[in-house]
């Protein structure tokens, strides 16, 4: 009885991060389905994941809320591949959306999670001491088996996925890039994030003294990036309800493929930057 108690509040300790309905809308099932050669979307109704399929084994992007991590192993296995198949679970962001499903991921895959060197560090601690959460958002940690390089391409026979570290939204959020063969070749991104969240301090943060310097670093590297298919960690960055609207009325196209997608994202990103970067230099000179 103690034992079963005892996960009983476990379990609840993680699941109040889904509790508001902003946040339950964004973790609605949603049904599998390719989005462009070897590339399937398995994850909820906003909380994005992705499942990159060789014949080697397979790549898992993210792992969404605690509460994620079922209907994506569910997902896997609607679009007929094995779980077990995956060999590289990876993540975008260290935040318990995007992270809190991770560890039922890997002990479900036995695959290889990998990070970068500042979120790693934050899953391993499962979400605590986050610099903008604090500890208010934990979840299963997870142990990191390989901590990513920037740029050092991860591969599976022949397709490969390479890391680009585009920090801002968190410390060491990592944006994926890969190439897909379907009707020519396309290059395909799976940003990691460029929201600033609310109240959030440019200037004199003390637990992110670099930020304002990282998110204008990331703006630079992601507009440089070669990019037909826009893909992240949410699905509202590339209007996903839209696209499976016009996919499902004209299956003949792929409305996934536009190109300039991601460069309109991004300078939309940077604008709001600027300007929030202007009312807090104001409201400093005000006081």
């Amino acid at each position: 009885m103690c034992i079963r108690i005892s996960l009983l509040i476990f379990c609840a300790s993680f699941l109040f991060a889904q509790a508001d309905p902003e946040s339950r809308a964004r973790n609605q099932p949603r049904e599998p389905f390719r989005i462009i050669g070897n590339i399937y979307y398995v994850g909820a109704s906003d909380i994005a994941s992705y499942l990159i399929t060789t014949p080697k084994g397979h790549f898992l992007i993210d792992g969404g809320y605690v509460e994620t991590a079922p209907m994506i192993l569910k997902n896997i296995q609607k679009l007929g591949f094995n779980p077990k198949d995956v060999k590289y679970l990876l993540n975008s962001q260290a935040h318990f959306d995007h992270a809190g499903g991770l560890a039922e991921l890997k002990r479900a895959t036995g695959a290889q999670f990998i990070a970068s060197k500042e979120d790693g560090a934050v899953i391993e601690r499962g979400g605590k001491n986050d610099f903008y959460f604090g500890d208010k958002y934990t979840f299963p940690p997870v142990s990191v088996d390989h901590i990513l390089k920037d740029r050092e391409p991860l591969k599976l026979g022949t397709t490969s996925l390479t890391p680009v570290l585009t920090p801002g939204h968190t410390k060491g959020c990592t944006t994926w890039i890969t190439s897909v063969e379907d009707g020519g070749k396309h290059d395909v991104v799976f940003l990691c994030g460029l929201s600033i969240l609310p109240n959030t301090k440019l200037k004199a943060n003390d637990a992110y003294p670099s930020i304002a310097e990282d998110y204008q670093h990331s703006y630079a590297i992601l507009e440089s990036l070669p990019c037909d298919v826009f893909l992240g960690a949410h699905g509202s960055y590339y209007n996903l309800e839209d696209k499976l609207a016009a996919l499902k009325a004209n299956p003949s196209t792929n409305p996934f493929v536009v190109p300039g997608e991601l460069k309109k994202h991004v300078e939309d990103k940077e604008k709001e930057f600027h300007e929030l970067l202007q009312r807090q230099d104001a409201a400093a000179e005000n006081k």
